[in-house]
């Protein structure tokens, strides 16, 4: 793998899939949450390197890239200064940027730290924590959910994991938990799902929202009514870990924000959805003067 080097000289790993009918376009960076999980879960993104040149870097902590130095490099906004060595490493003025889940957090850091590199920027399954909300549409769609077979049973995990040290333990519900994260279980979500108890990093996971006060949270927010780029905002009807109000929440934070609800989809839309992902993706991109 590729390794660049960031604001405090760690050389940390990044993948490159080309588009696959020959494009020679600005490339697509694509970040993972989790938080802290190996970047390996977003796959192609349904996809969607069809005709886009996709960048997906591994954090730190998690894929190829080494363990932080301190704790404050697992931290959102110390992701976002990576981003920003990335994006000079690839000699890039300005690009698009897609972030997924918890990552969606660095991407507004970056966006209002730096809100001159972005062209585009697409948010897929966001929470609303750095908005200061925490809306309850998410367990209203997965109670919703009650008559599918693995209801009780992801039910119990999901009461049993907040008390759970025990990481193999951990593993264990998280997968029993795992359908509410999916618009159906059959056999694409089983195969997703399985991956994800050894893709997360415990300590980059719990350092993700270290260090962030409630003054800074008010700062990013307060920068993010000035980030000039449109803004796409991916939900999915049948999101039960993040829903659908908290991607309302977070469009409204940008001047040109816009949300696409798309249906039958969970928290991994090019999983469940990934026809109507790609071209919900693609046209923001096509149609939009900012990326050539």
């Amino acid at each position: 793998m590729p390794h660049y080097t960031s604001y405090d000289e760690t050389e940390l790993a990044y993948r490159v899939l080309p588009a696959r009918d020959g494009s020679a376009g600005p490339p697509l960076i694509c970040l993972a949450g989790g938080p802290g999980r190996d970047a390996a879960y977003l796959g192609d993104l349904g996809g969607l390197n069809a005709r886009h040149t996709l960048v997906i870097p591994d954090s730190r902590g998690t894929g190829d890239s080494p363990p932080a130095a301190d704790a404050s490099g697992y931290a959102f906004p110390g992701l976002a200064e990576d981003l920003e060595a990335l994006r000079r490493h690839l000699g890039l003025e300005r690009f698009a940027l897609l972030a997924h889940d918890a990552a969606a957090a660095t991407a507004q850091a970056y966006a209002a730290a730096h809100p001159e590199r972005l062209s585009l920027l697409i948010l897929v399954c966001p929470g609303a924590r750095l908005q200061g909300e925490l809306p309850e549409d998410a367990w209203e769609i997965f109670e919703s959910r009650s008559g599918e077979p693995w209801w009780q049973d992801a039910y119990a995990a999901v009461r049993l994991l907040p008390d759970t040290t025990d990481p193999a333990e951990v593993r264990r519900l998280l997968l029993r938990a795992a359908p509410m994260a999916y618009g159906r279980w059959d056999e694409p979500q089983r195969a997703h799902a399985e991956s994800e108890g050894e893709q997360l990093g415990p300590v980059a996971r719990a350092g993700f929202w270290q260090g962030v006060d409630e003054a800074g949270r008010r700062a990013v927010l307060a920068r993010l009514r000035e980030v000039p780029c449109p803004v796409l905002v991916i939900t999915g009807d049948r999101d039960a870990v993040t829903g659908m109000r908290a991607g309302e929440l977070v469009a409204e934070s940008f001047p040109d924000g816009r949300v696409r609800p798309l249906r039958g989809a969970g928290h991994y839309p090019w999983v469940d959805e990934p026809d109507l992902f790609r071209p919900a993706v693609e046209d923001f991109l096509a149609h939009h003067p900012a990326h050539p």
